[in-house]
């Protein structure tokens, strides 16, 4: 179902006094998973950001969470490419450990200049990357 994954163990700095995760440190985790995603398709954002003044903001979050996850549980994020807009790129997450699913996210990237801060066509190569990863099924669509 997922074209990444990105393995990582529950920390403590993760969760609350409980020892259960706190859902902000969830969704900076997931903003790593992001980050590496765009690493891995050859788009690192030191490098979209800086050198091609190209932005990749999160315009729209929705999170389902099922199950708790402790300190120390090892996790799964998985990331998968639903749709790749004009300018737009709608990601759906799936987070699992030992016990099954324990959170699941869509988001919605736009693809912004970093100049005037407006949303822009994804260049044609960072295009490319993207679509390669669409999930089965799915077909490329303007928005």
């Amino acid at each position: 179902m997922t074209s990444f994954s990105f393995d990582r163990a529950l920390r403590f700095g993760d969760c609350d006094p409980s020892g259960i995760a706190y859902f902000p440190s969830y969704l900076n985790i997931l903003n790593g998973v992001v980050e590496e995603f765009w690493s891995t398709i050859g788009f690192p954002w030191r490098e979209l950001i800086t050198v091609r003044r190209i932005g990749t903001p999160t315009v729209h979050l929705a999170c389902d969470f099922s199950r708790p996850s402790k300190f120390g549980d090892h996790l799964t994020f998985g990331l998968g490419i639903v749709k790749v807009g004009r300018a737009s790129l709608h990601l759906a997450h799936v987070v699992t450990g030992a016990a099954g699913a324990r959170w699941q996210a869509r988001q919605i990237l736009a693809a912004t200049s970093l100049v005037d801060h407006h949303a822009i066509p994804w260049p044609d190569d960072v295009r490319a990357a993207l679509t390669q990863y669409l999930q089965a099924g799915e077909e490329e669509a303007a928005s």
